[in-house]
């Protein structure tokens, strides 16, 4: 009895052992399956006739002096002296207007009315005054008169040269007054005296905001209109600060707007800030090459500025893919060949695209890749990615 249970004990420990001795084989050989399904799903062969279909070419990449960039976001801005606030010197209550946003107006048009009691007492003081200095001019020709023929004092002829003085001070300070209160002299000096006054607009441009209807009372300090020329836009670009040093007056900025991605604009660097902002960028002030229509204040902008051209590792634009947010080449593998013996079976292999001038584009490869000695396709880099996604998409 106890033979038999010795040997029910060696046979069951020998069954474990060649069961985990037949588990190890079974797991080291799911581990290249996973290799090679990898490769094969960044990896796409040809026959020769869609190798010829394709035109593919093959070469490596060449040294080209690429200027390198900084890339930056913004906006449309607008200089102090284009945007103009509009208000009521003296206050009043607004009788007409007609203005609405987006109205193109001209400089020295009438943008509304007021209306303010106050006026009344001010072109009646103008006046008044008007009066006084004629007298007190001639009481001064007069005493001048006497004062020859030594008939009155000295101190008479001074006491009616500073009636002159104080009186022409006066009145010119009451003209200022009327002006800023957008009051018509000449109707006030014909002796018409009215209660209302005109705003003019100090430039020309459009309309971008209306705090006002009639009959309400506006203060002096309140905003009425906002009038913008957009005419003379330019660009407010943030730059990070570790890309300031490379930003020089003159240098060629391209950029697009958020509500036109399609159509590039130029400018170049004008002004760079000495201060920097709370979220570690610098505001750079660009000017467009030329006036563009159709530019609004506030766009948002997406810039690179030229720094400068060096010497960098390129491709052809063309033989670069952008595939989910990532750019692409193609890599010739020589291992795979055809009946022929040629090599047509291509590795999709990541990179990083740079700065792009003339057809070309800077190529950063990934660590421990040997660009230069890579065979790249140089044409045809797209047939090959569609084939290559039309293959995933049926397995």
């Amino acid at each position: 009895m106890k033979n038999i249970i010795v040997v029910l004990f060696l046979l069951a420990v020998l069954s474990s052992c060649s069961k985990s001795e037949g588990e190890k084989p079974e797991t080291t050989q799911q581990a290249p399956k996973e290799d090679e399904k990898e490769a094969e799903a960044s990896t796409v062969e040809l026959t020769k006739a869609q190798y010829e279909t394709a035109g593919i070419e093959i070469g490596t990449t060449t040294t080209r002096n690429i200027s390198e960039v900084v890339t930056a976001n913004g906006k449309i801005d607008i200089p102090p002296q284009n945007l103009v606030s509009i208000s009521a010197p003296m206050g009043g209550f607004v009788r007409k207007t007609e203005l609405l946003q987006g109205m193109k107006v001209k400089k020295g048009q009438i943008l509304a009315t007021i209306e303010n009691p106050d006026f009344i007492q001010i072109q009646q003081d103008y006046l008044e005054t008007q009066s006084k200095l004629e007298y007190a001019q001639l009481e001064f020709k007069r005493q001048t008169e006497l004062s020859k023929e030594n008939i009155n004092a000295q101190k008479v002829l001074q006491q009616a040269s500073s009636e002159v003085k104080t009186q022409k001070a006066r009145l010119e300070g009451l003209t200022e007054r009327l002006k800023t209160a957008g009051i018509n002299l000449k109707t006030l000096d014909n002796g018409t005296i009215v209660n209302s006054a005109s705003i003019y607009s100090p430039i020309s441009g459009s309309v971008t905001t209306v705090n006002v209807n009639i009959g309400k009372y506006v203060n002096p300090t309140d905003v009425m209109f906002e009038i913008v020329d957009t005419d003379h836009l330019h660009v407010e670009l943030s730059v990070f600060e570790q890309d300031i040093p490379k930003i020089r007056l003159g240098q060629l900025v391209h950029f697009t707007v958020s509500n036109n991605a399609d159509k590039e604009y130029t400018a170049k660097v004008y002004l760079i800030n000495q201060k920097i902002n709370e979220d570690r960028t610098v505001r750079v002030h660009c000017h467009l090459s030329k006036d563009e229509p159709g530019l609004l204040p506030e766009n948002f902008v997406k810039a690179i500025v030229e720094i400068g051209a060096n010497p960098v590792s390129a491709l052809p634009e063309q033989a670069i893919v952008d595939f989910e947010g990532k750019s692409y080449i193609f890599i010739q593998n020589a291992a795979v060949k055809d009946s022929t013996g040629a090599g047509l079976a291509f590795e999709m292999t990541e990179v990083n695209r740079g700065a792009s001038e003339n057809g070309f584009s800077q190529v950063k490869f990934q660590e421990g890749f040997d660009g230069k000695s890579a065979k790249i396709v140089l044409k045809g880099a797209y047939a090959l990615l569609a084939k290559l996604k039309n293959a995933e998409e049926e397995e």
